[in-house]
């Protein structure tokens, strides 16, 4: 908010949307919903706020996690096989096992899926000592060998219509209806703060009113962010 001319009762607003409302928000519908004349200035307050949703005092993943990655984008003609990524985002997920149900959740855009990267992965979002659970890509190895209890299974070894990664897998499906269903597809430059939002809803879920709370705490934290900082290519 540093510096802003738009109305603090209207930033107010707008955290307190995003942080609440189930189906998310785009920067169109916050512009209705706030009167704001201008869509540059819902889309700027947007990606402000997505800014300030990482605590910077967050925690490791603990105890028992599935790791997976996955491509997130539309469809494209002429790709063959699962992992043939084209102009896709690769992303990494990881999230905690609690009972039946899922924990703490975490989102990273990669490079690509080779041992090193998906190594450097699990390191920055799973404390070491946890149980993690993978498919059977080869790349997983080295998990064993860096201090995780590595639980691997080959995609083979399901039985019919049962999911390997189930939490996983329905993050990931969650993640994509609201990204096509909200934001209608996301840019390269900006993909890892729209990661970070869902991030942040998904593990407040919950308890909405704490998460905007939260979230407004958590913008008096971070330091400002410049809109030249946020348009410039380099910014993720």
């Amino acid at each position: 908010m540093h510096g802003t001319r738009t109305p603090l009762r209207a930033w107010f607003w707008a955290a307190y949307l995003v942080a609440t409302h189930h189906p998310g928000i785009s920067a169109k519908q916050l512009q209705r919903q706030l009167g704001l004349s201008r869509y540059e200035t819902a889309w700027l307050i947007l990606q402000k706020l997505r800014r300030a949703m990482i605590a910077p005092e967050r925690t490791l993943l603990m105890r028992e996690v599935e790791i997976d990655e996955f491509y997130l984008g539309g469809h494209e003609e002429g790709l063959r096989g699962g992992r043939q990524r084209g102009k896709k985002a690769l992303v990494g997920i990881a999230i905690e096992v609690r009972g039946q149900g899922s924990g703490r959740l975490r989102l990273a855009a990669m490079s690509d899926a080779s041992g090193p990267a998906l190594l450097a992965f699990a390191q920055a979002t799973t404390a070491p000592g946890a149980i993690v659970h993978t498919d059977g890509l080869q790349s997983y190895r080295p998990l064993a060998k860096h201090g995780y209890e590595h639980r691997r299974r080959p995609q083979d070894s399901a039985a019919p219509g049962e999911q390997l990664l189930p939490r996983a897998h329905r993050a990931i499906s969650n993640l994509k209806a609201w990204m096509d269903g909200t934001h209608r597809g996301v840019s390269d430059q900006h993909l890892h703060v729209y990661l970070d939002e869902y991030v942040f809803r998904h593990n407040r879920r919950i308890t909405p009113m704490a998460a905007f709370q939260t979230l407004l705490g958590l913008g008096a934290v971070h330091q400002p962010t410049t809109y030249r900082q946020i348009t410039r290519r380099d910014a993720a």
